[in-house]
């Protein structure tokens, strides 16, 4: 019988663990930097508190952003807004529904709770759109939709792209609205918002209507009067806005190729992340079809916040190994620091924002 070596783990260069001792814990950053040290999921949150607070911390680092779900509309947004005042990040990849709910927070108005005596059939009638647990406003989205319109009149001689019409929207926030909001943040410190689905979304939508409304009147002139106005409709469909989406992707493919070091900070999943991820593959197969010799910007740093595991299939992006794979990322043998972790925003995201701003308070200190 072969006889087993029975080792302390030390002499291996084991990593040892210590028990979370709140009499010593005074701080979310002394809380989360703990919690590196135990298991499970509060492992996951404090290594992914260790990765971050080292990506911001990097000079040379190009962070961006990714967000996708109802985040805004789960009021996370001024989260997101201090990321970007705080120089935290240099770019957001965002869904269009999150940035038009932001812009509906932005210009004054309310979200509400649901109540569940009130059935969705209820809720439609009333022009509440409910998200989960919350509920938009279709007023609000309408009374947003006039600010689009008045943005896109500015900008009319213009070929649009997601990154032009985020930046104005942000500027019209900033000249005829005191609230906080994203684009305002993003306007203000220059920071790109991109939003490569973007005619999934109610911005895609106002940005349709508001190209149509100029051509209601020649439609309704060609279609005589009839209860049924679906030719008009038609007719109108044949406008259609001047919106190249290759202009916001060669737009980020050069943000990125002159960063020294990239890192990406996401929430949840979707086309978003798998969009900001995507420039690597880009550069990397222009170099092989076109004859070109650029060495592919990949990133070194991530973090990835998400309540579903990889063997559902809904990352809509994978996880930080099997993205090593498509050269998305360096790998950890070259330098790359990755964490994810398995967990609602909601929960996670507050916490690992308060340690982030007492690392900086201490720092200033």
């Amino acid at each position: 019988m072969e006889w087993r070596e029975f080792h302390d783990g030390s002499e291996d260069g084991l990593e040892a663990l210590e028990a979370l001792d709140p009499e010593k814990i005074h701080s979310f950053a002394g809380l989360l930097a703990a919690m590196r040290k135990t298991a499970f999921g509060g492992r996951r949150l404090g290594d992914a508190f260790d990765v971050l607070t080292t990506m911001l911390e990097d000079p040379e680092c190009y962070v961006v952003m990714t967000i996708s779900g109802a985040m805004t509309i789960a009021k996370m947004g001024k989260i997101i807004g201090t990321m970007i005042d705080r120089g935290m990040v240099q770019a957001v990849v965002a869904t269009g529904a999150l940035v038009a709910h932001g812009l509906s927070e932005a210009v004054g108005k309310t979200h509400y709770k649901v109540n569940p005596s009130m059935d969705d059939a209820e809720l439609f009638q009333k022009g509440y759109n409910r998200v989960y647990d919350t509920l938009e406003m279709e007023a609000n989205l309408n009374y947003v939709e006039t600010i689009v319109s008045h943005t896109l009149q500015r900008i009319s001689a213009q070929q649009l792209s997601s990154e032009l019409i985020t930046r104005e929207l942000g500027r019209t926030l900033s000249e005829r609205f005191e609230e906080p909001g994203i684009l305002k943040s993003a306007f203000l410190k220059e920071v790109p918002v991109y939003i490569p689905a973007f005619t999934d979304s109610e911005l895609g939508l106002d940005v349709a209507i508001s190209a149509m409304r100029g051509s209601l009147a020649k439609a309704k002139q060609g279609v005589r009067a009839a209860k049924d106005e679906t030719p008009v409709l038609r007719a109108l469909y044949q406008t259609i806005p001047s919106f190249n989406p290759y202009l916001d992707l060669n737009s980020y493919a050069q943000r990125l190729l002159s960063a020294k070091r990239l890192g990406i900070f996401t929430v949840g999943g979707g086309v978003p992340r798998n969009w900001a991820q995507q420039v690597p593959p880009y550069v990397e197969i222009s170099n092989v079809r076109l004859g070109l010799n650029l060495p592919p910007p990949r990133f070194q740093y991530g973090v990835r916040i998400c309540p579903e595991p990889d063997y559902w299939g809904g990352l809509s992006g994978c996880t930080y190994s099997e993205g090593i794979s498509w050269g998305k990322f360096v790998p950890e043998s070259e330098g790359g620091r990755f964490a994810e972790v398995l967990s609602d925003a909601t929960v996670v995201w507050p916490l690992l924002m308060m340690g982030l701003l007492e690392r900086v308070k201490a720092k200033k200190r």
